[in-house]
């Protein structure tokens, strides 16, 4: 299947929600990266729609945000303000919280080759899942078909510029972890170089 992205930054096959935890990329910043992550609340657990809730109102209950007071292991995140510009479901369904032109609050202090701030000039995709646990077929082959149309509509993401949140906050962050198969991604930038 190919996705086509329209001319608000959307892909137009997933379900937007947008997401309060956004703003404008700074001026003269192009879009030239991948960063893909991995993401469940609490770790482990899958279907239950936190994600959605945290990436969209944080805490912020009142807003319809994410109840921390639902597992102790989200207490941690309680004021924090995150998004990603998709989230992959481990059924497939593909879930835009910001439009691609804008900034998604992904990366965090950041820097790949001496570029800092990588939420200036990246995209960030969220597949669900942990560190520790292989992702789904289906998740691989909707992130391959996102990477074909996000590459098709920003010519400056070029194959060496589809990182994990790992490369470029190493120390700080694992993810999307050692499951993670690059060596398939790696096959599939080679198939369509």
């Amino acid at each position: 299947m190919a996705y086509s992205i329209n001319s608000e930054g959307i892909l137009a096959s997933a379900r937007y929600i947008e997401s309060r935890h956004q703003n404008a990329r700074p001026v003269g910043h192009k879009i030239n990266m991948i960063v893909i992550h991995s993401v469940s609340l609490p770790e482990g657990e899958y279907g239950n729609g936190y994600v959605e809730k945290f990436f969209c109102h944080g805490s912020d209950v009142a807003l319809g945000g994410l109840d921390i007071a639902l597992h102790e292991s989200l207490a941690k995140l309680k004021d924090l303000r995150v998004s990603a510009h998709l989230f992959i479901t481990r059924t497939g369904e593909i879930v835009q919280f910001v439009p691609f032109g804008d900034r998604a609050w992904h990366a965090g202090a950041s820097e790949f080759r001496s570029e800092k701030a990588c939420n200036d000039f990246s995209i960030g995709i969220e597949l669900e899942g942990t560190d520790y646990s292989p992702f789904e077929e289906i998740q691989y082959e909707k992130l391959i078909e996102v990477i074909i149309a996000l590459q098709n509509t920003y010519p400056e993401i070029t194959h060496d510029r589809i990182v994990g949140h790992e490369h470029i906050a190493p120390g700080r962050k694992t993810d999307p972890g050692v499951c993670f198969d690059w060596a398939r991604l790696r096959n599939f930038t080679k198939e369509i170089a």
